[in-house]
This record gives C-alpha cells, sequence and structure tokens, in this order.
C-alpha cells in the first residue's frame, strides 16, 4: 500500500514510524502523527481532514507566487519530457544557460556568473568556498575567515553552519569548520541592551556596521574573506537595515578587501518587493546567495551570483572551482524558475509588494495595543513580532516560559485557529509572518484578527 491509498490513520501511523521531521523533537510528535497537508491553492492550504488555514509563512518563505499554479506543474512536465535531468558538469543545457542569464541580467552590478545549488544552505556553503579560493588565486592565502552577526541563520552544511550565529544549532556538531566570528546584528529594539544609540536609528546603523569593522581588524584584514549578511535579518524576528546600513558595510568591506555577501535565501524574489533585495537597499555585494521563491518551491533551485571581479582568475589556464552538487542547476527546476519569473513580471508581484506593505504593517501594528507584543518590524511581506513579559520594560520570557508559550500554547493556537506561521525562540519569543505575494488587505485583516485573538489568550495567561 502506498501513500496514494492510505487512508488518514495509515498515513499518520506511517508518518509517526518512518518519517524523520526536519528540527523537530522526535519524542513530543502527536500520538496520531504531525499535522498532514495535502493541498494548496492561492494562500491557502488544507490538512488531511479537510480544514483550511492561512499560509502565513509560504510555506516556509518560499511559495511567493502562490499555491496551486498549473502553469509552474505544467512547465516542470513539458521539461521532464524533453530532457528530465542533466548534469553541469562540464555540460550544460537550454534551462539553466537562459536562467543564468535572466539572474545576471537582474542583478545589480556586474554579478553576471550563476552557478546553481539545489538549496540556500548549498549557496551559501558555495560562497564559502568560493571567497576562500578566490583569495588564494590572487596572492592573499590567509584571508580564510567569515564574519556574520548574532542570531542569523545562514543553513545547516558545516560550512554553513560556521557562519550561522546561533550556538544552540552548533553545539551538536562542533568542531565544526573554523573561522566563523560574530558581530552585533540590527535589532534596534534591543539597541540599548547591546551598549549601542537607543534613540537615533541612523546612529545604532553606524554603530553596527562599524563593530564589522572593528571585528575586522581585531581578527587581521589579511585573515578576513567574506561578510556574509542577509538585507533583513530572519532568525531572531525580522530585523530590517537601518538607513545607511549597508553602505557604510560596502565602505568598510573596500577599504579591508574583504567581500561583501548578500545572503538573500528569503529575501530575494519578491519578499521584500524586488528580484534582488540588496538592490532595494542600494547597495551591490560582491555575491548573492539565492534559493527558495526562485522557483515559487514547485522544484528545488539555488544559486550563488558571482561578480565579474571574483570569476576573473577562474577564468584562465587549468584552475577550476572544485564543487558542485549532482542537481544544481536541474533542468525541470531551472524550467519552473524561468516559468516563476516571468508570472512575477506579468502579475506584477514585486509592485503588488512595495505598494502593500505599508498597509500589512498598519494591520500589524494595531496589535502593539496587547500588553504581550513589544515591537513590530520588518520590510515588504516579511514581519516579525516580538513578544514580552513587560511591554513598558521590554522584559522578554525566560527559556522555560518561552518554551510554555511558545510550543505550549501559541504554535498549537495559532495552528487551530487557521493560521500557519511561525514562532521562534531562537533569539526572543517572536512570530515570524511571511505569506505568498499574491495576499492583500483583505487577507491582511484576517491575519490581524488571528493574531489578536490568540495573543490575547496567551497574555491572559501570564
Amino acid at each position: 500500500m502506498n501513500a496514494r491509498t492510505k487512508d488518514a490513520a495509515q498515513l499518520r501511523e506511517t508518518a509517526r514510524d518512518h518519517l524523520w521531521m526536519h528540527f523537530s523533537r522526535q519524542s513530543t510528535m502527536a500520538p496520531d502523527g504531525p499535522p498532514i497537508i495535502v493541498r494548496g491553492e492561492g494562500h491557502h492550504i488544507w490538512d488531511l481532514d479537510g480544514k483550511r488555514y492561512i499560509d502565513g509563512l509560504a510555506g516556509l518563505f518560499v511559495v511567493n507566487a502562490g499555491h496551486g499554479r498549473r502553469r509552474l506543474a505544467e512547465a516542470a512536465a513539458r521539461q521532464a519530457e524533453q530532457l528530465a535531468f542533466f548534469p553541469l558538469w562540464s555540460y550544460a543545457h537550454p534551462a539553466a544557460i537562459e536562467l543564468a542569464e535572466r539572474l545576471a541580467a537582474e542583478a545589480p552590478g556586474d554579478l553576471n556568473r550563476v552557478f546553481f545549488a539545489t538549496g540556500g544552505g548549498e549557496a551559501v556553503e558555495t560562497a564559502f568556498k568560493l571567497a576562500k579560493q578566490y583569495f588564494k588565486l590572487t596572492g592573499r592565502p590567509g584571508k580564510h575567515k567569515v564574519i556574520s552577526r548574532a542570531v542569523a541563520y545562514h543553513g545547516t552544511p558545516q560550512g554553513a553552519l560556521a557562519i550561522t550565529g546561533i550556538p544552540g544549532m552548533k553545539q551538536p556538531f562542533e568542531p565544526i569548520t573554523p573561522g566563523g566570528f560574530r558581530v552585533p546584528n540590527t535589532n534596534f529594539y534591543r539597541a540599548a541592551e547591546m551598549g549601542a544609540p537607543a534613540d537615533d536609528l541612523e546612529a545604532f546603523g553606524r554603530w553596527a556596521a562599524d563593530r564589522i569593522e572593528e571585528a575586522i581588524v581585531f581578527e587581521g584584514p589579511d585573515t578576513v574573506a567574506a561578510v556574509f549578511l542577509e538585507p533583513v535579518q530572519n532568525s531572531g524576528g525580522c530585523f530590517p537595515p537601518p538607513p545607511g546600513y549597508f553602505q557604510r558595510v560596502r565602505e568598510i568591506c573596500d577599504r579591508h578587501d574583504v567581500l561583501l555577501v548578500s545572503d538573500e535565501v528569503i529575501c530575494a524574489f519578491g519578499r521584500l518587493g524586488s528580484t534582488f533585495a540588496c538592490s532595494t537597499y542600494g547597495y551591490v555585494p560582491d555575491m548573492i546567495t539565492c534559493a527558495k521563491g526562485i522557483t515559487s518551491g514547485y522544484a528545488p533551485l539555488a544559486a550563488t551570483i558571482v561578480s565579474d571581479r571574483i570569476h576573473e582568475p577562474f577564468a584562465h589556464g587549468s584552475t577550476s572551482f572544485m564543487h558542485g552538487y549532482t542537481f544544481g542547476g536541474h533542468p525541470v527546476s531551472a524550467a519552473v524558475a524561468l516559468e516563476n519569473l516571468d508570472i512575477f513580471d506579468e502579475e506584477g508581484l514585486n509592485e503588488r509588494v512595495r505598494e502593500n506593505s505599508p498597509l500589512f504593517r498598519a494591520e500589524l501594528e494595531t496589535l502593539r495595543e496587547l500588553p504581550i507584543v513589544g515591537d513590530v518590524r520588518g520590510d515588504g511581506y516579511f514581519f516579525g513580532i516580538e513578544l514580552v513579559k513587560d511591554a513598558a520594560t521590554r522584559e522578554t520570557f525566560d527559556d522555560e516560559e518561552s518554551e510554555r508559550l511558545l510550543r505550549g500554547h501559541l504554535s498549537p493556537a495559532l495552528y487551530e485557529a487557521g493560521l500557519y506561521c511561525r514562532a521562534d525562540d531562537r533569539g526572543d519569543p517572536v512570530i515570524q509572518l511571511a505569506p505568498p505575494l499574491t495576499i492583500g488587505p483583505a487577507q491582511f485583516r484576517e491575519i490581524a484578527g488571528i493574531l489578536r485573538g490568540v495573543l490575547s489568550e496567551a497574555a491572559a495567561r501570564l
């Protein structure tokens, strides 16, 4: 009996007995198995029992064009019929060539070279290895360290994990790849706790950027290869950059000959209202890492987009980049990505996000009336709501309280109320929202209404 013929009870039993859930406590799986999602349409998903939910997280910051796009499924089928698979190991195929050209055309500056992978962690791993080899090829072999921000998530492969700034995710796998160093993030809500300017956003941005230069100088510019930054930092709850932050970071990187990597695995492809989020904030990195929304999740794909300057030493003699993935640039995935980007253009999804983002923010800002809501922050269709014990003092929850609040109450209560989103405590407790880019004001109100009810109940339990 296969999954297509199993009834609900059999599916749940099979999941409990055989499926190892990602980032999940195996011991706490419900006796009848995990929630099982069977269908998606637009910005809604349905579970095995037929209940409908708003997808407030676009799957996992992925389904940007929305669920149920027959056009994307048909693009995949056409490509699979013609050429289902061929690797990019010394060979090429039209879909990868055309997608590389399109990404290069939309990337800023001289980012004209595209290296394909299958997921965001692989794209980050690619950028890390490229940075180290680039400096070896250009006569500076000591430049191997990387700098990223506190609580930032950049992936789980060994190299990417060294860049990830979440201690709890590293400890089970230590010793990890050496060379990763951390600087403060741009959580202005917690600026005072970091000893930073707390009443001037631009001054705070200068302070945060200067900590990067401080780390480069402390470690030694001749040892630092790259700085990895998300345009809006995801983990910790949607930290947007203060005005001028990235321009100052770009100056610092140029001054010390350090590469700037814009990790846009979440932020690219419309999440902030542009194809690449670095364009939203007006800076040109040396590399962009991207994944997720590139296909809206209809097939796995990722890319590391590289400047001509970084590519140049690889373009001579017998030099090669000894790195690759069997399924990187998969023909079906590349074909889906091209069709997905056509949908973005035809339906004006980037423009839709730019126009509607202030309305989305305004609905979420009304939740500040609740005593449990400390901060609402983010950009585009990407927002975080930080939860606190005391909004006046900004006192947060201890680990035990956070466990009870998020896993004991909020996660199941939000789901039961019909909203799939994320309750996250990798930093201070937050609710994260990143819905499909197709939603609008009516859905903003519906999401805010569900949050108001569940958070009001949570506040009453404190």
